[in-house]
């Protein structure tokens, strides 16, 4: 879908912004974000003027997919199914919606099956 090679979770950008090695394989990819990652980044309470302007700069480099219809029900069918949270079930919809992997460090994902996962083993920092 409009040549995104992997779906990013928060916690995936986060680690771009410390600094962690372990987004350097994906850093010339294609990055997909959902519109909740979008949000989460941008709303961290105590978010610097300079951690925003970053974030922003970075989501700029994403392609952020919506809410529709479709990511919608499937959010619907991941929460009841697997009990994950609504922003993750929304997320993993995202995922599935654009049919590429999700990128994450939440080990939380593997639990929905349906989902084809790259789970990020972050350096010590």
């Amino acid at each position: 879908m409009n040549g995104i090679d992997f779906i990013a979770d928060t916690n995936a950008l986060l680690y771009i912004f410390k600094k962690n090695s372990c987004m350097l394989p994906y850093l010339q990819s294609a990055i997909g974000i959902s519109i909740i990652t979008e949000m989460e980044l941008l709303s961290f309470n105590g978010i610097s003027p300079e951690e925003e302007n970053f974030f922003k700069r970075m989501i700029d480099k994403c392609t952020v997919i919506p809410l529709n219809n479709i990511v919608k029900d499937q959010a619907i069918h991941i929460r009841r199914t697997y009990g994950t949270k609504l922003p993750d079930s929304i997320v993993a919809a995202t995922s599935l919606e654009c049919a590429v992997p999700l990128i994450t460090a939440d080990k939380g994902f593997k639990k929905i099956l349906e989902l084809d996962i790259r789970l990020l083993e972050p350096d010590a920092q």
